[in-house]
This record gives C-alpha cells, structure tokens and sequence, in this order.
C-alpha cells in the first residue's frame, strides 16, 4: 500500500510536477521585481526551466514506467498553472492582456467544472483535443515572445495578443461543443451544438 501511495504521488516526474507549481511562484515574484527594476534574465531563466522540467517528466515517466493517474491530472494542471501565471503577470505590463487573462479563466473555469461533472459520472476524460493542443501552443509562443522581447512595439503586442484571443474564443467554443455532446449522450443534458 505504501510503495503504491509513494509510486503514485511522489515518482520522479511527479516531483517534477511539484517542482513546476513551485517555480510559478517564483517566476511571478521574479516578473514582479523585475518591474520595479531588478534584472529580467531571472524571469527567462525560470520558464526555460520550467519548460524543460515539463519536457524532461514525461520523458522519464514514459521510459522508466513513472506512468501513474495522478501524473496524467498533475502534468496539464501545471502547464495550466503556469500558462496562468504568464498571461496575468503580462497583463501588469500590457492593458489588452487583461481580455486573455478573463477569457482563459472562463475556459479553464469550464473545462474543470464540466470535466468534474464527468468523472462524478463515471465518464473517463480523454487527453486535449487537437484545437486544445494548438491552443496551448499558440498561447506559449505568443507568451515567450511577449516575454523574450520586452521593448515589443505596442501594434506587435496587440496584434499577438488578439491572435491569441481568436485561437482562444475558438477553443472554447470546440469544447463547448464537445462536452455538449457527451452530457447529451450521458442523458446529463439536452443540448445540441
């Protein structure tokens, strides 16, 4: 019972999970000094980490069988914490930033309640849809060249950032459509799309 209780929650790649969550905290205060003037290569060095702790956890859970239940929730809350973080610090440096920061909290909002709703019944989720993966690589992309780049002209930004929130609004409709589906074939609602 113990080996399995370790197995699941503190496996390597879980810890790295952990390690991910604790590196948003520090990020965020690191892009919080670095507005006051305090270096900026501290803030690029905690994503890039953070971006390699990700990479490298499912690499090592996948060869060294890591694979547990608790890994699958844990990697996309992570990347979903740390997407988070992102988006709202640059809302403190870019006003239009703030329209992303409400539209990913009403799409993640969402998808956790409907998602919730689904395992309660029984339902097992499936992994991101492909609109859910280009959304996530687009919304990183645009993320590390807003970061990359702080001196960005304010028209680059503000045509970034509407890319962003078009892919966006697209993804939440798609799975809005999604899980209208499965509740209407789970008889937990009636709606069509």
């Amino acid at each position: 019972m113990k080996k399995d209780f370790w197995r699941e929650y503190f496996s390597i790649p879980n810890i790295m999970g952990y390690f991910r969550i604790v590196l948003v905290f520090v990020y965020m205060y690191l892009f919080y000094k670095s507005l006051s003037g305090a270096p900026y290569w501290p803030v690029i060095a905690t994503i890039v980490v953070s971006g390699l702790t990700d990479f490298f956890d499912g690499k090592v859970a996948r060869k060294f069988d890591m694979v547990t239940d608790w890994g699958k929730m844990l990697d996309p809350i992570a990347d979903k914490i740390t997407i988070g973080a992102i988006i709202l610090s640059l809302a403190f440096k870019y006003n239009i930033v703030i329209v992303m920061v409400g539209i990913y909290i009403i799409k993640e909002g969402y998808m956790a309640v409907s998602g919730m709703m689904l395992i309660k019944r029984g339902h097992k989720i499936e992994g991101a849809k492909w609109y859910g993966k280009v959304c996530t690589f687009s919304t990183y992309v645009i993320l590390i060249a807003l970061l990359l780049f702080p001196g960005m002209p304010t028209g680059a930004v503000t045509a970034l950032v509407i890319i962003n929130i078009v892919v966006m609004l697209f993804t939440f409709s798609s799975y809005i459509c999604y899980y209208s589906k499965i509740f209407k074939n789970t008889n937990l609602t009636k709606s069509q799309c």
